[in-house]
C-alpha cells in the first residue's frame, strides 16, 4: 500500500500543515465572549429561538462524519440547531462494537425518527491519510484498521491509481461507501426502513478547499436488499 505522506511531522493528524493556515485560535475567555455575543445575536433575531429549543429535538437527519475541526456539520449543510443529530469520530468510521456510534444510531432511528442518515467523509481527512501510511501510530492502530480494511477490500481497484493524491482521495469515497454500508447492516435500520420505508442511508464528501458536498448517490435499496442476504436480523 503506497504511503501519502512519508513525513508524519509535516502533515498532522488532522491532515492539516503545522504552520497555521487560519489566523489565530480563540483564547479560553474569548470563548464564552462569542457565546454571549451569540446568544445576544439569536435572541435579537428571534426571542424564542432558545425556547423553542429548549422544547425537544425533531430532527430529519442524523450526520456521522469526522472529528476534524474544519467539518461543522450545521454549517455545511445550512441547517440550524435542532435540525439535525450529529456523531462523529476520526474518519467518521461506524463499527459494529462502537456501543457510542451505535448506540447514536439507535436513538436516532427508534426514538427520533430520523429520515436521512448521512455518512460524510471530507477530502484532505488526516484519519485516511495516516491509514495510509506504513507506520506504528500507538492506540490509533486498531481505530485506524478499520480504513486498512477497507483498502483490502478494494485494494486492486487503489493499487491501480497511479496518483498518490487521486489513490488518496478514492480511499476516503470507499471509505464513506463502507461505513454507510455498515449503517445498513444495524437491525434498527433494517427493521425501521422495511416496516416505515426509512431512514435511507446517504454517503456524502464534503471538499474543505472549496466547501462543496458531494453525494456519492450510494444505492441504498439494492445494497440493503443484497446486505440482507446474509445480515438479515430476522426483522423482516
Amino acid at each position: 500500500m503506497t504511503a501519502i505522506c512519508a513525513h508524519q511531522e509535516e502533515m498532522g493528524l488532522d491532515g492539516r500543515p503545522q504552520t497555521p493556515i487560519i489566523g489565530p485560535m480563540p483564547s479560553y475567555d474569548e470563548v464564552f465572549e462569542n457565546n454571549r455575543r451569540w446568544v445576544a445575536e439569536k435572541t435579537d433575531a428571534d426571542p424564542d429561538f432558545f425556547k423553542r429549543l429548549s422544547g425537544g429535538q425533531d430532527p430529519d437527519f442524523l450526520f456521522i462524519g469526522c472529528a476534524d475541526s474544519r467539518v461543522p456539520a450545521n454549517e455545511i449543510m445550512g441547517l440550524i440547531p435542532g435540525e439535525v443529530f450529529v456523531h462523529r469520530n476520526v474518519a467518521n468510521l461506524v463499527v459494529n462494537t462502537d456501543i457510542n456510534a451505535q448506540s447514536v444510531i439507535e436513538y436516532a432511528v427508534a426514538h427520533l425518527s430520523v429520515k436521512h442518515i448521512v455518512v460524510c467523509g471530507h477530502y484532505g481527512c488526516g484519519g485516511v491519510k495516516a491509514a495510509m501510511q506504513a507506520a506504528d501510530l500507538g492506540i490509533l492502530n486498531g481505530w485506524l484498521r478499520e480504513i486498512r480494511d477497507v483498502y483490502r477490500l478494494y485494494q486492486n481497484e487503489l493499487d491501480a491509481i497511479e496518483d498518490d493524491e487521486a489513490r488518496y482521495r478514492r480511499l476516503i469515497e470507499l471509505n464513506v461507501q463502507e461505513q454507510a454500508i455498515n449503517v445498513i447492516k444495524t437491525a434498527v435500520v433494517q427493521k425501521t426502513y422495511l416496516s416505515e420505508g426509512y431512514p435511507e442511508v446517504h454517503g456524502w464528501v464534503y471538499d474543505i478547499s472549496d466547501g462543496v458536498l458531494h453525494d456519492l448517490k450510494i444505492p441504498f435499496e439494492s445494497i440493503l436488499a443484497k446486505i440482507r442476504e446474509i445480515y438479515d436480523l430476522g426483522t423482516s
